[in-house]
Order: C-alpha cells, then structure tokens, then sequence
C-alpha cells in the first residue's frame, strides 16, 4: 500500500512538474517577407534585400523552453536560406539553415516554415541568410531570456539594448559575390559599417551623409544596462569599446560567463557578448566605437571605424562627445588577452560540465591556399586565385546533385557527399611558418564528411596555417556548443599546451576566433543527429573551400534519432 501511495504521489508531482513546464512555455511565432526594399545610405539610394522591410530585421524574443515557429516568404528574386545562429537545433535539424547541406533553397515565391524549440540556452543569439553574402542586409537579433520565474545570474537590469554591427556595400551583394566568384579573387571591400543599420558618425562625418543618422543609446545616471552586442559583420573582427566606461562581460555566444570587467571587446563575425554597462560617468555624451580588428596586416580589410553615442539624460546638444581611447588596429597581445582571460560560469544555469572520456580525436589544420583557375574565361590574370581547405580538403556544396546533405543522410542516397574527411592532415610541416608557401599550394575540391557515433565525445585541436596568410579565423560549429579548453600561438604541442586545459570554467561558445598564427582546443558531445556543417564565418572564406561537416548517427530510441523532414522542405 505504501509503495502504491508513493508511486500516485510521485506521478502527481510529476504531472504538476509538466504542466507547470507548459504553462511557463509558449510559441513564438513570427512572419518574415523577403523582398528587395531601397533605403539611403551614404548618399545614395540602393536597393537591398531585407526582412519585412527593415535592417536590421525583427528581433526575435523569446525564452527558454519556448519554440519559435518562423514563416518565412521569399518575395526577393533572389534562392535563400535563413540560419538560427548559435541555436542547438535539438533533433529540428531541418530548421537549422545552411543551403544545400540541411535544406535546399527556398525558392523566389515560395516559402518554408522554420520551426525549433530553444532548450538549455540562454543570451543573445542571431538569425542571417545562410546563402553567401545576403547575410549583408538580411540578419536580426534572437533574444533568449529565463523562463518566468528565473532571472538573470546577475543583478536585474534597467533596460536592454540590441548593438548589432552590419557591413555595407554600395553595390548589389549578391553581384559584389558574383564578381569575386568569378574572377576567383577577393572581393570587393565593404564601404561601410553600421550600428542597427546605420553607418554613423555625429561629429567628424566619417561617413558622407550620416551626421544625422547616429545611432544612440540613451541613458540615466545610476542605472544599469545590458548591451547585447552582435558582430554581423561579414569579413571582420572589431574591438569594441565604450569611452569612460568600463562593462562586465556577463555572457558569450548565449553562455553565462563568470564576470568579467574589460575596458575593450573583441568579436569575430558571428560571436555575440552580453554586457552590464553602469551608467556612472557625469553627465554628457560618450562615444561608443567598433574599430577593425586586423589580426594579418597584407590582408586587404575596410579599415574604417563606426560609432554611436551613449547619450546621458540631461547632456546638451552641444556637447562633443568623448572618444575612447582605442587599441591599434593590428593590436594581437589585446585581442588574446579578451578572447582567453574569459571564463564559463561553472555551476549556472545551463552550464554543462566538460565531458572527461574522449571518442574522438582529430588534429585539423585550415587556412588559405590556392586553386587552378576556374572561371568562365580560364584564364586568371595577375594573383593566382584563391581557395580554402580543411585538412588539405576544400569543401564544395553539393549545388546540382538534386538533395541536401542532410536529406541523402535521411534518405540514404549516396553520391551527395563522402565519409571520409580525414581526421589529420595528409602530412606534418611548420604550419605557422610564413615562408613555407609551397606544401599545399593545391588543395582538392570535395565535400566530405566526418562521421560520429550519438553521444560520442569529440576534441578537435584547429591549428591556423601561415600558407597564404595568417590571420584569426572565426569557426562556428553547426548544431553544438563546445568548451574552449585551450588556446595559444605556434603550433600546437600535445606535450606542453595539454597541461593548460581548463576543465574546470571553460568558456562554452558556438564561434571560435583561433589566434593568428596559432590554435585552440575544443571538445564537445556529439548529441544531435543531423548533418552540421563546421566553417570559418569570414562571409568570403566558405564559398573558397574553407569548411567540413560532422555527420551524427542516430541513437538507439526514436527520441534521439533523425526526424522525417517536414512536408514545405524546399526542393533542389
């Protein structure tokens, strides 16, 4: 009798559990309209494509534990896809978004649903076109704060504010892509960077016909604020910094970080910070700059630096803003300093311990190189054309074969892609040394994939190599968030950088910036069935070859195994 009245009490309690998850879940839902719109930016008007008629598009609000259903209409004459940058994608892997390798293109005039549920996650993520350089104009915040009932591990906030970094073009993107693509060389550079979608200067006019487009951010004496920084950049990293003000790193890429006071940011394309900014200056207005970080001096970069204001309650017009006091742009030491001094808040919510017992081990080594010429007239003048390889692979998505990746996985078709991307190099050189140019001139084109048993644990050591150039590489992993155990300059060396790993705070980050003419360390628990591309987010970087895919089994239930597609999948 006793074991039955435990039992009825532990189901009731189990139900109450239940049912107080759905009430405190919801579905958020949202209509996105891709259509070109023409806006005015440094003097002139330019037709872009955009998401319901605004740059940067909607933000998208949410909560733990809630699912996002997005309808998305492609009004634009232009095949594209949208990504859910940094979002896990638990067993939705049709939702996550790269063309050709978890869906085929949704068509101009027609559409698909995205739908996925947000479980564990926790900050500021972003949404971006998955199709080359449409992520110019086509990209908008995704918030994630507590379920009711949970706060934030810090202390409660006066208001939050979105800063989303944007790169402009005065020029079609999709031709300023088409032009690079054919000429196989690099493209056109950017004539602009925005903050919300503004290039803005107030003062100096940085940029022409922007002195009254400034973006600001007003601000009370006293309070707090939490800025939710975004690089939507495409081909740069940038310092950040604040004048007067020092902020308290509170979250990276949607984890919660121990926390961390800094004068300067640093964030590569794709990366997201959280900071509490303390509103405790006198009264006045304070510049907020974004200044390119330029980790390879020969590599041609825009150059130019964007501002906001943070404007006091009580500061007159007339007041010049203060400018920060910013690092060099090709300030190494700085950007190394940012990107390892930062530590995962072990024990918070949603903190995941490192797994201890590793299954795999891959030592992969990326960077630039070169390639045969490609273009429509077969003759390359000047520069020989570059690619991009991984482990001496250069990655090709699988345009024409009439599947996804992700689809011949599911469907078991052979011919899209292959299981054999190598766990190594093909052979062992200085990789860091500039002056050996010659080992990997050529890499071969493939698309292939590296295979990894449900649940099987994963270290991946990312060694940077010097052959074209060195420079900081920014590798976001699709699907996964992973613990940065290490990172550090040279070449790796398992015999003196292992005692370094940090298995007890290691920041968790779905982006990584590998240092210039080094490496970094990661590990994570291949959990999640699909097929999760791995590539360098400088926008340039993947169409020349620069990424790989992880192929994930299913487990032994059907709770952890691949789901049917949905019936709106767009075909190829």
């Amino acid at each position: 009798m006793k074991r039955l009245v435990f039992s009825l009490a532990w189901a009731f309690a189990l139900a109450l559990v239940l049912v107080s998850s759905s009430v405190h879940a919801t579905v958020v839902e949202h209509t996105f309209n891709v259509e070109d719109i023409s806006v005015k930016r440094l003097c002139r008007q330019q037709v872009i494509t955009a998401v319901n008629g605004t740059l940067p598009g909607p933000t998208i609000n949410a909560r733990e534990g809630d699912t996002v259903v997005v309808h998305v209409f492609n009004k634009s004459p232009y095949n594209l896809t949208i990504h859910w940058h940094g979002i896990l994608q638990i067993l939705t892997p049709w939702s996550d978004g790269p063309e050709f390798v978890t869906q085929c293109p949704i068509p101009s005039g027609s559409s698909y649903t995205y739908k996925f549920k947000i479980t564990g996650q926790e900050g500021t993520l972003w949404w971006h076109a998955h199709s080359s350089f449409l992520r110019a104009t086509v990209y908008g915040a995704l918030i994630i704060r507590p379920r009711r009932g949970h706060s934030y591990p810090f202390p409660k906030v006066y208001q939050e504010v979105p800063i989303l970094l944007g790169e402009w073009w005065n020029a079609n993107v999709v031709e300023v892509e088409h032009n690079a693509t054919e000429s196989q060389a690099i493209p056109m550079e950017s004539h602009a960077y925005t903050i919300n979608g503004l290039p803005s200067d107030l003062y100096r006019d940085l940029y022409n016909c922007s002195k009254d487009k400034t973006y600001h951010v007003k601000v009370k004496r006293g309070k707090t604020y939490m800025l939710r920084i975004i690089n939507a950049a495409l081909n740069a990293q940038h310092f950040f910094e604040i004048a007067n003000h020092t902020m308290t790193v509170v979250a990276i890429d949607a984890a919660y970080t121990e926390h961390y006071k800094t004068k300067v940011l640093v964030l590569a394309p794709g990366q997201t910070v959280d900071i509490l900014l303390r509103a405790d200056q006198p009264v006045g207005s304070y510049y907020m700059a974004f200044l390119p970080y330029r980790s390879a001096p020969g590599v041609n970069l825009n150059a130019n630096m964007t501002r906001g204001v943070i404007i006091y309650e009580g500061a007159t017009s007339a007041e010049k803003p203060v400018m920060p006091d910013l690092p060099d742009p090709f300030d190494t030491p700085t950007a190394h300093r940012f990107y390892t001094n930062i530590t995962g808040l072990a024990g918070g919510p949603h903190w995941v311990p490192v797994p201890r017992h590793v299954d795999e081990h891959m030592f992969v080594t990326f960077g630039l190189s070169y390639d045969v010429c490609r273009n429509m007239s077969g003759h390359c003048p000047g520069q020989k054309p570059l690619s991009a390889n991984m482990n001496n692979e250069s990655f090709v998505l699988p345009r024409g074969k009439g599947l996804s990746m992700l689809e011949a996985l599911y469907r078991n078709v052979d011919g899209v892609y292959t299981r054999d991307f190598p766990d190594q190099p093909p052979f062992v050189f200085d990789y860091t040394n500039p002056n050996l140019t010659t080992l990997t001139d050529y890499a071969p084109k493939s698309t292939k994939v590296k295979t990894l048993k449900f649940n099987s644990t994963v270290e991946v050591v990312l060694q940077n190599t010097a052959i074209v150039a060195a420079e900081n590489h920014p590798i976001h992993i699709h699907g996964f968030n992973f613990h940065v155990l290490a990172q550090g300059f040279g070449n790796y060396n398992a015999t003196r950088d292992q005692p370094k790993f940090n298995f007890v705070n290691p920041q968790i980050r779905n982006t990584i910036s590998v240092p210039v003419g080094g490496w970094s360390v990661i590990r994570f628990q291949a959990n999640n069935p699909g097929i999760w591309l791995v590539h360098c987010h400088f926008e340039n970087h993947l169409p020349w070859g620069l990424a790989m895919a992880f192929e994930v089994l299913n487990g032994p239930t059907p709770s952890s195994s691949l789901p049917a597609p949905p019936h709106d999948l767009p075909k190829c």
